[in-house]
């Protein structure tokens, strides 16, 4: 290892570096040379010296990762700000300490470490070799940790967290950013994905130990000889197999499904575990995209590793759905905690659904099938969604008389699982409308790998009935009322433009003076979570809690349409959300269509001025 990550002891001593002029910069370049020990991104700091590039040197080493709606989440490559060896050390020291103090019995309970299929050979980063050196720091202090012995979906780390009893989880992981990007996403010991004020004071004490305590922190080789490391990839996977059986209800029509199913895992983890929970419910394994079965960490078949893109990256999909005479397409992101769902019509054209319509035919069955099993029991069943979400379950709520609530937007919805279950309340389903699904509660966090083998037992029993997914959406749009919804984004890529954007918001019509109307409709309501303003309450003080760190701002206008703004916590994004909500019965389908898109385009241009602020418009 030595020789491969230059781990030398006298290897950064007597470095006599020019200054750079800035001592802000000289402190931060002689830091990383003293304490970086993987050879590849060192190399990649020496070059930026020799060639003098001191703007880029500033941008990764003077400025640090700060934890987002999912951790850590960056480009690999070296730097500060930058997900590599390092910063890994770093933010799991950080993590350490920070447990101590919560955590009396954490060197008992331990942590569990979990990675995806990421790598970058120029920065000799991967998300295996990251996840080793995180328990590597765990183990030099004597804390247990539970690390899978190969790749895992991203909810195998929260679902492992409850049932082990650990202290926390970590998972290394970007999810469906681009190949450049990799993360490091913790959940507490509830499971659920961290929240405030845990991620401020890790990030706390993370800046209170910055240099690596040592050696050892770099040996990644301990995981193999420390007897405090353990495997849990066979229990967990086994248990999590057996659970998800809960989640079956048509054993029997699944086993003689005519139905033939196609699945890409997106080049990521999820083929061998969704083709095993297709077993567990009696189905045949769906037909996997050949191109995209097996993990590849430069995507390389796909301009984008996202499935919620839709049918642009579902391209190989469709194709071999058509070869195949597949009716239903299921795609999991990489690290298999999204899913994305496509069903060929009678037309011979294909509906991607976008989230919002795949939570109202989920949350549908979940109920359907609850309410079979427990004809009488509504009051304690609870559904749940983010906030910039379709308002779907809540008309289901009206009328059919369970729970419904909303949570802030980066799947915060573990913790207020946990809090429901403590007092004796069921979850059934929970979702956020980038494609985010729970079906039940078996897991804290969003899972892709039930949601797929639920909905393909969901078009079975509709098969069986005669009516396809995008058939039974309309007569649930027919029941409940029509929930027309646009989501998408524009990129941009300087962080200052977006607070400044948010700030002209505030500020529109005077100081302190939001937006009165948005392409001539009047705005009735103003929700600002970042100032915990909300205009619709009493004491105008917003019912969810605020989230200074983060921008989003919500418009309720006078037609019904709801309308947000939000920056993204893990992309360089504004994603705006706007959803029309009619009453049951009210069918003006396209007049909603038309209102709702006249609204958007108003909402784009007027609020976010893209080619004033440069921005990048989403690309379809």
């Amino acid at each position: 290892m030595g020789d491969d990550y230059g781990v030398n002891g006298d290897l950064n001593a007597n470095r006599n570096l020019q200054s750079t002029g800035d001592p802000q910069l000289d402190r931060a370049l002689q830091q990383w040379l003293t304490w970086d020990k993987n050879r590849w991104t060192r190399a990649q700091v020496d070059s930026l010296v020799l060639a003098g590039r001191w703007d880029e040197l500033r941008l990764r080493l003077c400025s640090r990762m700060s934890f987002g709606t999912a951790g850590l989440r960056a480009a690999m490559g070296a730097g500060f700000n930058r997900i590599n060896d390092l910063t890994v050390i770093q933010s799991t020291q950080g993590l350490h300490g920070y447990l101590c103090r919560c955590f009396p019995d954490v060197s008992s309970r331990g942590v569990v470490v979990g990675f995806d299929t990421r790598g970058q050979e120029e920065s000799g980063c991967s998300s295996e070799r990251l996840a080793k050196l995180t328990a590597a720091v765990l183990l030099s202090r004597n804390v247990p940790v539970h690390l899978f012995s190969s790749f895992v979906p991203t909810p195998y780390v929260p679902y492992a967290v409850k049932k082990l009893g650990a202290a926390a989880g970590v998972m290394i992981t970007a999810s469906h950013n681009p190949k450049e990007d990799n993360g490091y996403k913790v959940y507490w010991s509830n499971g659920a994905q961290i929240s405030s004020p845990h991620d401020k004071e890790i990030l706390r004490s993370i800046e209170e130990q910055l240099e690596p305590w040592s050696a050892s922190c770099w040996e990644e080789e301990l995981v193999e000889s420390c007897s405090l490391r353990t495997d849990p990839l066979i229990h967990i996977n086994n248990s999590y197999m057996e659970e998800i059986t809960s989640l079956c209800f048509h054993r029997s029509l699944n086993s003689s499904c005519p139905l033939r199913f196609v699945h890409s895992a997106f080049h990521g983890v999820g083929h061998a575990f969704v083709q095993q929970a297709f077993q567990m419910f009696g189905f045949s394994p769906p037909i996997p995209v050949p191109e995209q079965r097996d993990p590849d960490p430069n995507f390389s078949s796909v301009r984008c590793p996202n499935p919620e893109e839709g049918e642009s990256v579902l391209e190989l999909s469709l194709r071999l759905a058509e070869r195949e005479n597949a009716r239903v397409v299921l795609a999991t992101d990489p690290d298999a905690d999204r899913l994305a769902v496509a069903e060929k019509s009678d037309g011979c054209v294909w509906k991607v659904f976008t989230g919002n319509e795949l939570a109202a035919l989920l949350g549908w069955w979940m109920l359907f099938n609850w309410k079979r099993c427990h004809p009488a029991d509504t009051q304690s069943v609870y559904m749940l969604a983010t906030t910039v979400s379709s308002k779907i379950l809540q008309a289901f709520a009206r009328i059919e008389g369970f729970q419904f609530e909303e949570t802030l937007p980066g799947f915060r919805i573990g913790n207020r699982m946990h809090e429901l279950a403590k007092t004796g309340n069921s979850v059934i389903f929970s979702f956020e409308e980038s494609i985010g699904f729970l079906c039940g509660s078996l897991v804290p966090d969003k899972d892709g790998v039930s949601a797929a083998v639920v909905v393909a037992e969901l078009a079975s029993y509709l098969h069986d009935n005669n009516l396809t997914l995008n058939q039974q959406l309309t007569n649930i749009y027919q029941t409940y009322g029509y929930h027309v919804s646009k989501t998408s984004y524009v990129i941009c890529n300087d962080p200052p433009t977006i607070h400044n954007i948010f700030a002209r918001i505030r500020n529109f019509d005077g100081s302190g003076s939001y937006p009165k109307t948005c392409g001539g409709v009047p705005i009735v309501h103003v929700r600002d979570v970042t100032t915990g303003y909300d205009s619709s309450q009493p004491d105008l003080r917003s019912v969810l809690p605020v989230a200074r760190s983060s921008q989003m701002i919500t418009f309720t206008l006078q037609n019904g349409v709801v309308a947000t703004l939000r920056a993204s916590g893990t992309e360089p994004k504004i994603k705006y959300y706007t959803e029309f909500c009619a009453a049951p019965g009210k069918s003006e389908v396209s007049h909603l269509e038309a209102e709702l898109r006249k609204v958007t385009s108003a909402l784009l241009d007027e609020f976010l001025e893209p080619e004033k602020n440069n921005l990048i418009r989403r690309l379809f």
